[in-house]
């Protein structure tokens, strides 16, 4: 339909429709909390600090779900109406958005930033691929595997960024080379003029593999996805005389074997099956990735190319993978639980996740990225004419970094602190008991469905701050270990595989190579499946890392 002149009149029924789909977001900003006043009024009219906490988590699960504003701005509501709905103090609530939590999250980013500022990360994955093998299923497998060792360590997101380019690379190689065809045409999909070519289903595997197995490594450590520290966060602040300590390795101990080893290998199986072919050698993708295979040598001279253009580790690369080993060990024996770690030998005052984190941080920026200055100050000619650099610059952090998901885990831990004290999550908890009926394992499952439904149409951070204090409450409600309703659905959580906007790794790699939202959609329901059976075996073999867990505790009684 063409537009309409700048003066001409057009049809109410026409302006109506336009307006309403330009303008949605500022009426849907009014309307939604206007619907959700009954729970306020009742609130205020009946002195139930419980409903007036509940309008507030009602219209910001609204407005996450919806972004009719930023999720970051969203974040920030509790720090005006908590104070207001007289639940918390402005000081109990602005102090939650810089716990040791958050500052964790922060130097663990900045670490990821690191390791992308020297480039180390692509030395990583060429020298793994070229390890692996070069052949299409092989290079699929090392491009994944690598994916998922690199996100145990950095941000998903951090993880995802940095691999499609590499992805990218290989893949523009394979198209001059003529090894697959990388991108559909025109009549398999059809594409308005100026859009750039939609990838094959080959291709889609590369770039599904580097998203799915960035999600599932950031399940293996607290520091791999927002998710993780949002449960730590939450479990901490609403559970404060647990004797169960969710350290940095017993989280692993608990996450990898099977949430991660597992689940990648079962996700590399999936996208082998259903995007490359196997099982099924005569179908077109079967025959394209069989031709691949027998001109992998092509690849691999490409590859070791790219490497060598690498040149040796330089001073940079050493140091920033020195310091990353570093904050490893230290987070690691700070507390490891089997051994006395160096945080009890310190413990004047209580040492959390945040400083191993952060003394590496600080040296990345006191450290200089070579060390000819000695030469300098012995008098030996060349000299300097200007300052050394560091090994990673602020100005680079300042731009790079997504603060606003400091935001988005404080508010969340500020929605859950005012959820206990309002005792609204006790009220949505107890309204669950009907769940004491049912087998542990079955609810167990049902939490788990929950997390995996709810975590496809919303940010999996924002999901994770509603339901986990929700899970929290049902559990002491039916007598059950709150880490057996709250640990396993916040992994499950961070598995979404459907949507762009359920995860940053989905989203990154739909605008990064343009694969539309439908593709996202079915590739994802597979891995989804998988995700639900690994989970729920998991949570028997959590009985073994986290054996109290297996009966109700007694500080829970009075949590």
């Amino acid at each position: 339909m063409a537009e309409p002149e700048p003066n001409e009149k057009i049809p109410a029924k026409r302006s109506l429709g336009k307006c309403c789909a330009l303008h949605w977001r500022g009426k849907a900003t009014v309307l939604m909390p206007l619907l959700t006043l009954p729970l306020l009024i009742h609130g205020i009219l009946d002195d139930e600090p419980a409903f007036r906490c509940m309008y507030l988590v009602s219209n910001m699960a609204l407005f996450w779900i919806t972004e009719a504003i930023p999720l970051y701005l969203t974040s920030l509501f509790p720090v005006v109406f908590l104070p207001l709905f007289d639940i918390l103090g402005s000081d109990q609530v602005c102090k939650l958005y810089f716990s040791d939590t958050v500052v964790m999250f922060i130097g663990g980013l900045i670490i990821a930033l690191a390791i992308e500022y020297s480039n180390l990360h692509q030395r990583i994955a060429m020298k793994t691929i070229l390890l692996v093998g070069c052949s299409p299923r092989r290079l699929h497998f090392g491009l994944v595997m690598v994916t998922c060792f690199i996100s145990l360590w950095i941000s998903n997101s951090a993880a995802t960024a940095m691999m499609c380019p590499i992805v990218k690379a290989v893949l523009s190689e394979l198209d001059s080379q003529n090894i697959f065809t990388v991108y559909k045409s025109q009549e398999e999909e059809p594409m308005e003029e100026g859009d750039p070519p939609h990838p094959s289903t080959i291709s889609m595997a590369f770039y599904f593999g580097v998203a799915y197995a960035s999600t599932i490594g950031g399940c293996g450590t607290l520091i791999g996805t927002g998710t993780n520290l949002t449960f730590k966060g939450l479990y901490d602040t609403r559970f404060p005389k647990s004797k169960t300590q969710i350290d940095f390795p017993i989280f692993m101990a608990y996450a990898i074997p099977i949430v991660v080893i597992v689940n990648v290998l079962l996700l590399y199986f999936s996208l082998q099956v259903t995007h490359m072919g196997l099982f099924r050698g005569k179908s077109q993708t079967g025959l394209e990735v069989k031709r691949g295979t027998e001109g992998q040598a092509v690849v691999k001279t490409v590859i070791k190319a790219r490497h060598q253009e690498l040149g040796p580790m330089t001073c940079h690369e050493i140091q920033v993978t020195v310091l990353f080993i570093l904050m490893v060990f230290l987070l690691f024996t700070r507390k490891p639980g089997f051994v006395t770690g160096w945080g009890d030998f310190l413990n004047a005052q209580k040492i959390g996740s945040g400083p191993p984190v952060w003394l590496p941080v600080m040296l990345l920026f006191a450290l200089p990225t070579q060390y000819t200055f000695f030469k300098y100050c012995c008098g030996k000619p060349p000299f300097t004419g200007q300052s050394m650099d560091a090994l990673l610059s602020w100005i680079y952090i300042h731009r790079n970094t997504p603060w606003g998901l400091c935001f988005l885990l404080g508010g969340g831990f500020a929605l859950a602190e005012g959820s206990k004290v309002s005792g609204m999550a006790k009220m949505l908890g107890d309204s669950l008991k009907f769940a004491s009926k049912m087998p542990p394992i079955v609810v167990e499952g049902m939490c788990i469905l929950i997390g995996l439904f709810c975590t496809a149409f919303s940010s999996n951070v924002a999901i994770c701050n509603i339901l986990i204090p929700i899970f929290s409450e049902m559990a002491l409600a039916i007598k059950m270990h709150p880490l057996k309703l709250t640990l396993p659905p916040s992994l499950a959580i961070s598995m979404a595989y459907h949507l762009p906007v359920s995860t940053p790794p989905n989203a990154i790699i739909s605008g990064y190579a343009g694969i539309k939202t439908k593709y996202l959609a079915l590739a994802g329901i597979l891995p989804t499946i998988w995700a639900f059976i690994v989970l729920m075996l998991n949570s028997q073999y959590g009985n073994i890392i986290f054996p109290e867990s297996t009966k109700f505790p007694d500080w829970a009684k009075d949590a």
